[in-house]
């Protein structure tokens, strides 16, 4: 795109999109997209000639930058959809370049699709898995905390950056008692952790991931079982850590050895211990001077799930809940 200010308004901004056949998909079928956006810019007038768009009011280049973004985003071979262009509309209000948050790659699935952020709070995170040791990443449900995390261990694999993933979680018992479930404990825990077998499964398919774990490149096996360990060149994955408590997370942050890579997920407002103290809730103020420690916090703008999922949240929150 190029920018040519009106010359008599000055709050007019006029941008012609050169790859005409892309104007099409911009605007969405019947102009969704473009009603998506004027709803999220009710004070500003949007005009569109053939290629050409103009924009009048107190935002105007903020919304031009909105339209250069998403323009750099079909360019990339992205599909876009309203879901997507209200995503891109919060990260432009954030003073986010839209087009680096979702043009970034963290690994690809078995069935060969990338696996990207879809968020810039989502953005931070695999960020910041990369440049540190430890990250915690925390949050509510469906702001992908999981996904990521299995996403970045298994290009750290792919990488050979570590010899093994060792996936785990604590088997807090939530209302049902594991002694009455049958089979051995491995039994008792498997629905706990059905959550980081599926993202195993979207990441290197059913069948790879089954061989992985049976030749023990992969662990995934209760919190208990890291007790007395010491996990080197490992990428270690504690889902659920707000059902910690601190003598359990204290446990877990110590098994890391040489060559590891550590990442921690979980939601303070999901607490499953029956009024036993977190191991999640002060973590950030005992290791706020820890070099190499990363805390991310999502929200409900980072919910990729059924919007309605995001709306629960943002209830929830402005009830304090």
């Amino acid at each position: 795109m190029t920018y040519d200010p009106a010359a008599n308004d000055a709050l007019t901004v006029t941008t012609h999109v050169t790859n005409t056949h892309l104007m099409s998909s911009l605007l969405g079928p019947r102009d969704e997209h473009l009603r998506v956006i004027e709803r999220s810019f009710p004070n500003s007038k949007i005009r569109v000639q053939g290629n050409q768009i103009s924009v009048t009011g107190p935002d105007a280049a903020k919304v031009l930058r909105l339209f250069d973004e998403l323009v750099l985003v079909l360019e990339s071979g992205q599909p876009l959809d309203p879901t997507k262009i209200g995503r891109t509309v919060d990260m432009v209000d954030d003073d986010v370049r839209p087009s680096e948050v979702l043009r970034h790659e963290v690994v690809r699935s078995a069935k060969g699709k990338p696996v990207r952020p879809s968020t810039a709070g989502q953005k931070r995170y695999t960020d910041a898995i990369e440049s540190n040791i430890v990250t915690f990443g925390i949050g509510p449900a469906g702001t992908g905390k999981s996904y990521l995390a299995v996403a970045a261990a298994v290009q750290a694999l792919h990488r050979r950056q570590v010899q093994r993933i060792v996936l785990t979680r604590p088997a807090v018992e939530a209302g049902e008692h594991l002694g009455f479930l049958p089979g051995d404990l491995m039994a008792k825990v498997d629905p706990y952790l059905r959550p980081l077998y599926d993202a195993l499964y979207d990441m290197i398919g059913p069948e790879g991931a089954q061989r992985l774990i049976a030749n023990q490149t992969i662990e995934v096996a209760p919190l208990a079982f890291m007790r007395g360990r010491t996990l080197n060149d490992a990428f270690i994955i504690l889902d659920e850590g707000q059902n910690t408590t601190p003598e359990q997370m204290k446990m877990f942050l110590t098994r890391i050895g040489f060559g590891s890579k550590a990442v921690v997920t979980g939601d303070v407002t999901q607490i499953d211990l029956n009024g036993r103290p977190s191991g999640l809730v002060k973590i950030e103020q005992i290791l706020t001077d820890v070099p190499d420690i990363a805390f991310v916090h999502l929200g409900a703008k980072d919910v990729v799930r059924h919007r309605i999922v995001a709306d629960i949240v943002a209830a929830y929150d402005r009830h304090g809940q």
